[in-house]
């Protein structure tokens, strides 16, 4: 059974077992939390499918946070040409990764 569910403003498709990259959460390491904004669920075959409107009542996919960190850095280069005028900056994202360990 799969399920997608919306998360921080994204919507991702979970399985049980699968690790995800999220948006940094608050919850320590080692801690489970459960997500009760299912958007939709399916079986194994596909052939039993519910649809929220726009979520599911009652159901919930709960989380265990593996890690905490920092994801790849990306470059922010501003220029204006003729002026003299560059800047050349960094951003790392601060992310959880997750492990679905159950969907209901």
């Amino acid at each position: 059974m799969y399920a997608v569910i919306e998360f921080a403003g994204h919507q991702y498709k979970v399985e049980k077992g699968d690790q995800l990259v999220i948006n940094r959460v608050s919850t320590e390491e080692g801690k489970k939390f459960t997500v009760d904004t299912v958007l939709s669920t399916f079986s194994e075959d596909g052939k039993d499918a519910k649809i929220g409107t726009p979520y599911l009542e009652g159901a919930k996919v709960e989380l265990k946070v593996l890690e905490h960190g920092k994801d790849d850095k990306i470059r922010v280069f501003k220029m204006k040409a003729k002026k003299r005028y560059r800047v050349n900056k960094g951003f790392r994202q601060p992310i959880s990764v997750v492990e679905v360990v159950s969907v209901a």
